[in-house]
């Protein structure tokens, strides 16, 4: 860390879904956080008496404790602030993870986007706010796109992409297993707002790029369409270097 440089505020993710687990920490991490992670709450406590962590992301359902007690023993003892995750959206469930000292409540499944915005939002009234850095890398599974040199690559090996079609997965990895629509994708890929034509235009991109991935070893489905609601890159499992 150079001289001046913020340290990135620490979360921790407490979840004992594995790929639940890989898709949070990969959308704080492209946000400017760092994360640990546990399965469950002792591992969970163990951690936070041993680091100085700014938030917890706690799901309500662990193996070995409610999400709710943990919650609570947190933010009485150690005064971390805490987002609850469950799958259940009653109102009365809300309210008692709230009553557990929660300071936000998530209901699965989310847009792994909209949880580290929430994440900003928390750190930014206790002054831990997360800065991206240019030049950050993003990581995806096996895929990693270095923002400073613009070279991607799959696992060991660099993929020679074209220019719209490398930056078209640069966008899609910023929201990793989420469907980013035709609009945001014309916007900030393409810098256009004019829809006529660009509903073409974006799918034939993705063709290419599917194409040009499908030639150099990558899985198919990493970049899919979601019916409805756009284009998205799956998180695929790191299974390279086994």
């Amino acid at each position: 860390m150079s001289a001046g440089t913020a340290p990135q505020p620490l979360v921790l993710v407490v979840d004992d879904e594995p790929q639940m687990v890989a898709i949070i920490t990969f959308a704080l991490e492209t946000q400017g956080f760092a994360t640990l992670a546990a399965i469950d709450a002792a591992a969970a406590w163990q951690l936070l008496t041993s680091h100085h962590v700014d938030l917890v992301v706690l799901d309500v359902m662990l193996p070995d404790s409610s999400g709710r007690d943990l919650c609570r023993r947190i933010t009485t003892r150690l005064g971390t602030p805490v987002i609850l995750l469950t799958a259940l959206s009653d109102s009365e469930d809300r309210i008692r993870g709230l009553e557990a000292g929660a300071d936000d409540y998530v209901t699965k499944p989310f847009g792994p986007r909209e949880l580290a915005l929430r994440a900003q939002a928390i750190l930014r009234r206790t002054g831990a706010v997360p800065t991206l850095p240019e030049g950050g890398t993003l990581t995806c599974g096996p895929l990693r796109a270095d923002l400073a040199t613009g070279r991607i690559s799959w696992g060991a090996g660099v993929l020679s992409l074209p220019e719209m079609e490398r930056r078209l997965l640069v966008r899609l990895m910023r929201d990793p297993g989420e469907a980013v629509s035709l609009r945001t994708l014309l916007n900030e890929v393409w810098e256009t707002t004019a829809l006529e034509g660009g509903r073409d235009m974006v799918k034939s991109s993705v063709y290419r790029l599917r194409h040009q991935l499908g030639l150099q070893g990558v899985p198919p489905d990493l970049v899919e369409a979601v019916r409805g609601r756009g284009y998205r890159v799956n998180i695929l499992p790191d299974t390279l270097g086994a």
